[in-house]
């Protein structure tokens, strides 16, 4: 028995852009690659559902994990997300609701998960948000959202990942939501910018108080010790908290960069946003001629991985050298506060443009995401 949410092809299916090869952070967060993937599949444009990541802050021992607000799914494109009760096998779930063009949204273990080879594919036990589309259950295949993209799973990772075989007794469900599309909206773009232009002033006037990028230098100073006694592993935990939502050697975290993407997208959105749109390239080249050696070493380093070497993270303290030195100078570039990082301005308060759009979502805004 085979039922589908939505025909699609793992070995056909075409990305959306901001998950190409060229990006700086392909994969952003388990939660937000999936919706990005599936209101793209649904041919819609997930532009529109970025403003969230403006509004970032430094948690205490993380930055925000950033997701589409569920009611903003709702009023953008028509998607309506409420929690699923898994109160009998997921499996039957799936037959169930994927034939009535249902999806769902449930988290799985990463070990069943073949799209990640080489990182946590039978080799860990990791927590991951995937989409069930297409479940084929004669075949044991299962096709679904996951990270970037559209991907395959069939045979023992499909019995297992459904606790086919081996059943434990004290296996809990993990959460799941299910996703109605009946009543799915394709706005025309300039209906659906003004909207996204609606939720970026809200989250605007979300943003945090005091700055958030001094908070985490201040915590990152103190927790250095604990990362050269704890080793890679911890580091690696670590850095998936806080590097990559935020930060970056010679770049900025992955929700800057979609803050980004989303102000160029409304800038091509409309008629316009021509002039203004020219405003914002010209604030951004402002900012960068203030800080020349900031641009320069953009351009000619290369982007950092996640799993960089801890030793560079410890040799950088302190130092300007494009790792993760900090030092406590003040910025304040068109009223905007701001710390030193490793000798570049990151902002918590993005600049913004004489039509109230944000310039971009850091301070100096290199231009390795396109």
């Amino acid at each position: 028995m085979r039922v589908q949410a939505l025909p699609l092809d793992a070995t056909t299916y075409q990305r959306h852009s901001l998950h190409g090869e060229e990006r700086l952070w392909v994969e952003k967060n388990c939660y937000f690659d999936v919706w990005i993937e599936l209101v793209h599949a649904l041919g819609c444009d997930p532009h529109a559902m970025l403003p969230v990541t403006v509004a970032l802050d430094f948690e205490g021992d993380q930055w925000t994990f950033y997701k589409p607000p569920l009611d903003e799914l709702r009023d953008l494109y028509g998607i309506d997300v409420n929690e699923m009760n898994a109160w009998r096998p997921m499996l039957e779930h799936a037959l169930e609701h994927l034939a009535a063009g249902k999806f769902i949204s449930v988290e799985a273990d990463a070990w069943w998960l073949p799209d990640v080879s080489g990182t946590d594919y039978r080799s860990q036990h990791v927590k991951s948000t995937i989409i069930l589309a297409d479940v084929d259950t004669d075949a044991r295949r299962l096709g679904y959202f996951h990270n970037a993209s559209y991907y395959q799973l069939e045979g023992e990772d499909f019995d297992r990942s459904f606790q086919l075989t081996e059943r434990d007794p004290a296996f809990l469900p993990f959460f799941a939501e299910l996703v109605r599309v009946d009543r799915l909206v394709r706005r025309p773009p300039a209906e659906l910018a003004a909207l996204s232009r609606t939720l970026l002033r809200r989250h605007l006037a979300r943003r945090p108080s005091n700055n958030p990028v001094a908070r985490f230098a201040e915590r990152f100073r103190r927790e250095l010790p604990l990362l050269q006694e704890k080793g890679l592993a911890h580091y690696h935990a670590w850095a998936f908290a806080t590097l990559r939502a935020r930060l970056g050697r010679g770049t900025d975290g992955a929700a800057p960069a979609l803050a980004r993407r989303r102000r160029r997208w409304r800038g091509r959105g409309s008629r316009s946003a021509g002039a203004g749109g020219g405003r914002l390239r010209n604030d951004i080249q402002r900012r960068q001629d203030l800080h020349p050696e900031g641009r320069a070493r953009g351009q000619r380093e290369a982007p950092a991985r996640i799993g960089l070497d801890l030793r560079r993270v410890v040799a950088g303290v302190g130092a300007g050298d494009g790792h993760l030195g900090c030092d406590r100078r003040p910025s304040r570039l068109n009223g905007a506060r701001s710390t030193h990082v490793a000798s570049r301005t990151l902002s918590f308060a993005p600049l913004m443009s004489d039509e109230g759009e944000p310039a971009a979502a850091v301070g100096l805004a290199h231009r390795n995401d396109r």
